[in-house]
């Protein structure tokens, strides 16, 4: 198994309804960071590359059909040089404002209020290394997030790059991938009011 699709799509850009969408679509995990939670000896990989030194991502990714959200979109170039017929999709929100109102209220606090743990250390070590340090202050998150994607567009191949946003659905990642669009609602999930309940109860993660 190969990866077939890269998102370089940052977290809270609907990653969670595209996760489900491509498993259903490729018939094949998809690693996101809810993965994570689950495989705790990835996480020192993940702080690794964090400060440059990649993994070999065809063993460490094996058993997987695409691979998007933090942590492997701050990876996406690597990723992309290790899987060149991938399709490469940009995730984003209608505007920054919306992106940061939605991260603000969900995974930023909940970086800053987890417990000291080797998760916690890699996730900061990836916004200082792959994002911005203080991802607390609005101006400069927004600033990264357009940068970020503003790099992405600039600088992944044209013909390998869908630029997509949830409300779009099915179809662009069904054309992009030459798969038929299925018959069925596209996935909405983990939602701002969601996430926030699911952290309330102590949940790290949406359930499989």
């Amino acid at each position: 198994m190969t990866l077939r699709v890269i998102g370089a799509g940052i977290g809270r850009t609907g990653t969670t309804s595209l996760k489900k969408a491509l498993e259903q679509l490729l018939g094949e995990p998809c690693y996101h960071m809810h993965e994570v939670f689950f495989r705790p000896d990835d996480v020192a990989v993940w702080h690794a590359a964090a400060i440059g030194d990649m993994p070999d991502w065809g063993t460490f990714l094996k058993g997987f059909g695409a691979a998007i959200d933090w942590p492997a979109s701050a990876y996406w170039e690597s990723l992309a040089v290790t899987y060149p017929d991938a399709l490469i999709v940009l995730s984003t929100r209608a505007d920054s404002e919306t992106w940061w109102r939605s991260a603000s209220n969900t995974i930023l606090p909940a970086s800053y209020a987890a417990e000291d743990s080797p998760w916690r250390r890699m996730v900061f070590a990836m916004f200082k290394h792959r994002f911005i340090q203080d991802v607390q202050n609005k101006t400069a998150a927004i600033a990264a997030y357009e940068a970020h994607n503003a790099h992405v567009r600039e600088n992944a191949p044209p013909a390998r790059l869908l630029d997509w946003r949830a409300e779009q659905g099915w179809e662009p990642l069904c054309t992009a991938l030459d798969l038929p669009v299925p018959n069925e609602p596209f996935p909405h999930d983990n939602t701002t009011s969601e996430f926030q309940e699911r952290i309330g109860s102590g949940d790290p993660a949406p359930k499989h």
